[in-house]
Order: C-alpha cells, then sequence, then structure tokens
C-alpha cells in the first residue's frame, strides 16, 4: 500500500485544514437522486448483479480525485493515500444480519466485480465488522428496502478520519428514469461543497455512459444473480 506524506506547511489547503480538523470540525453529507437507468439495463443485458457494479463506479469516482483519499498515518500525520478500496456491507436475509469487509480495488471492472462477487460468497454465513482489513478504504453502504430524500449520519468514533462515506438506497421509477437516492458525506479539511458536487456530477456522467467505461469486460466470466 503506497502513500505520500503531505507537509502541512507548504500545502495550499493548510488554512482550511486546520481550521475544520481544530475549533470547527464539519463533515458535510448531501443526498441526490441519480439517474442509474441506464446502469440497471446494462446489468440486465451483462446477467450482472447491480450491487457490485454500482460499488465499482463508486470506486471508480473515488479514486479519480485527491481529495478523496486522505489520512492518518500511524503517527497520526497526514497522508494521500495512492488509492483506497471500498469497505462495504453485504447483506444476509435469513439471518438479518449484515457482513463488513474490504474488497481491494482495482480499474479493472471485470477482475473487481469478480474479486467482490467472491469475498460476498466467502464472507456470506459471517457477521460484523471483519477484522485485520487494510487501513486504505472508505465506506460503502446500501438501504435497498427505502427511497428516502434524505439521510442523515451521526458519526461518534474516537479515530479521526478523512474517507468519504458513501449510501445509496432503492431505486423506483419515476417519469421514465429509475432513480436511486445517493448519499456522500465529506469531511470539510479536504473536501468543499464543490468537490462534493464534483463528485456527483461525474459519477451520473460515468452511469450514463457505463458500457464505454467498462472496457474490456468479459461477462461471461462473472457471477450472476
Amino acid at each position: 500500500m503506497q502513500y505520500t506524506k503531505i507537509d502541512i506547511e507548504t500545502w495550499d489547503r493548510k488554512e482550511l485544514f486546520r481550521l475544520y480538523t481544530g475549533k470547527l470540525k464539519i463533515r458535510m453529507e448531501l443526498t441526490v437522486d441519480m439517474d442509474v437507468t441506464k446502469l440497471l439495463q446494462f446489468t440486465k443485458k451483462q446477467g450482472l448483479r447491480f450491487y457490485p457494479t454500482m460499488i465499482w463506479a463508486v470506486s471508480k469516482m473515488i479514486n479519480s480525485r485527491e481529495e478523496f483519499k486522505y489520512a492518518y498515518d500511524e503517527n497520526g500525520d497526514l497522508i494521500r493515500w495512492e488509492f483506497v478500496s471500498p469497505s462495504y456491507t453485504d447483506f444476509n436475509p435469513e439471518t438479518e444480519k449484515f457482513v463488513k469487509f474490504i474488497t481491494e480495488y482495482t480499474d479493472d471492472f471485470s477482475a473487481f466485480y469478480n474479486r467482490v462477487v467472491e469475498d460476498c460468497k466467502k464472507h456470506k454465513n459471517e457477521s460484523g465488522f471483519l477484522p485485520n482489513q487494510p487501513k486504505n478504504n472508505f465506506d460503502i453502504s446500501c438501504l435497498p428496502w427505502v427511497r428516502y430524500n434524505n439521510l442523515s449520519l451521526a458519526i461518534e468514533s474516537e479515530e479521526k478520519s478523512l474517507f468519504p462515506i458513501v449510501i445509496w438506497g432503492k431505486y423506483q421509477e419515476e417519469n421514465g428514469k429509475m432513480l436511486m437516492p445517493v448519499t456522500t458525506s465529506v469531511h470539510h479539511a479536504v473536501s468543499d461543497g464543490f468537490h462534493l458536487s464534483r463528485f456527483f456530477n461525474e459519477l451520473q456522467t460515468l452511469i450514463d455512459n457505463i458500457e464505454q467505461a467498462i472496457v474490456g469486460a468479459c461477462p461471461q466470466t462473472m457471477g450472476k444473480d
């Protein structure tokens, strides 16, 4: 796992970083209705699962921007990871419990999709947070049972985290489109409203052009529902 140590004194975000990690600790969150019509059409056409495909799309966007890859090392120094992997939940409807684990990210859709499918199979009967997970991760969760208008996160933790959190809900048809609420929370120390808005805009563009984005994928080798 490679990362770059940040010299805060020469960093162009020094003042904002110190303000939002000191006197004024702020996380921003925004919920947007995303049009996932083309993503659903693509997964249905290719016989793919929606959840792993959406995890890849979100992970690709998170990794495309530096502001989402900041963290602290074991000494409390600010670093920026070369890449971050999704730490996501998988729900077991039989036990009504979830397991949370990390699948290492790669931009290669086919490789990543297969990793997620295999990891979900491997951890199907487990629950809770799996131990000994990599530190270069960000949070993903899903509420597929309800389409919401707003989601509020109350975060109380002794561990300092700068990583984003991405959650999405149930998709439903509205005016001929399949809309799905997506909530993203970011730390204001490393991201502004501009960065948060850009994430949603670029994610929508990726979803709208999903077939072109997934170059070289081999659907016939991937797990199906």
